[in-house]
């Protein structure tokens, strides 16, 4: 059954005009009324929807039963992860999102080779949180991950809230991932491309970051994220 997000208000037995990404695509899959689909607001759990009418850019739809499923990983996880350069980020948080992460922060690394600011960055924001609902949709998750604005390391710092906090790491001293048991929230620090900078690295250790490893193999700044939430989302 096609899944779609609904930011909106959601009730049993309320009638409603889908989103305009979703209108589009009920469209595209040539249903009509009567046909039933599935919506999620973020909120918990999915709705039965039944669609009642087709207009031509517009799909309005009866809501139905509430079913209170969540498909949420055990632990929360949340990236806090370089950005990458080219199709390589868009990569990263739709396969976040299949794996449970909780939330992405893009991270402006001293050896990112991508640049955000202003309309640029703003634009870069809306297109990756949308990559992350169409993951969400396609997954079964009824939770949508926030994808935050970009910050700098030293901009987290200054905002962020006590916690777990791992960082990936090719140093010598690190722990096996393996190791790092319980089920606490717990921020995943990841670079871009070319690593964190030595600055960077010592300003997360000293705020808290335990280094953390993944093993004797070096994987990409895309995949090494990933794999950290396939071992906590097992």
């Amino acid at each position: 059954m096609p899944r779609f997000y609904c930011p909106a208000p959601l009730d049993t037995g309320l009638t409603l005009s889908l989103p305009a990404g979703a209108a589009r695509h009920v469209q595209v899959l040539r249903m009509q009324p009567g046909d039933v689909i599935t919506l999620f607001n973020g909120e918990g759990g999915e709705f039965n929807a039944t669609v009642t009418r087709m207009g031509r850019s517009d799909v309005d739809v009866e809501v139905g039963t509430h079913h209170p499923v969540e498909r949420e990983a055990t632990r929360a996880v949340h990236l806090l992860a370089g950005i990458t350069a080219n199709e390589r980020m868009d990569w990263l948080v739709e396969k976040a999102t299949e794996l449970g992460v909780a939330s992405i922060t893009p991270l402006v690394a001293e050896r990112s080779v991508l640049k955000l600011k202003g309309e640029r960055a703003d634009k870069k924001l809306a297109h990756w949180q949308g990559v992350a609902v169409a993951a969400a949709e396609q997954c079964g998750r009824n939770r949508v991950p926030t994808v935050h604005p970009a910050v700098t390391l030293i901009e987290w710092l200054k905002k962020a809230s006590p916690g777990e906090r791992w960082v990936l790491s090719l140093s010598e001293g690190t722990l096996p991932l393996k190791q790092m048991t319980g089920n606490a929230p717990v921020t995943v620090l990841s670079g871009p491309e070319g690593g964190l900078s030595p600055a960077e690295d010592t300003t997360a250790l000293a705020a808290g970051f335990v280094p953390v490893t993944l093993g004797s193999r070096v994987l990409r700044a895309e995949t090494a994220p990933l794999a950290v939430l396939a071992v906590c989302s097992a």
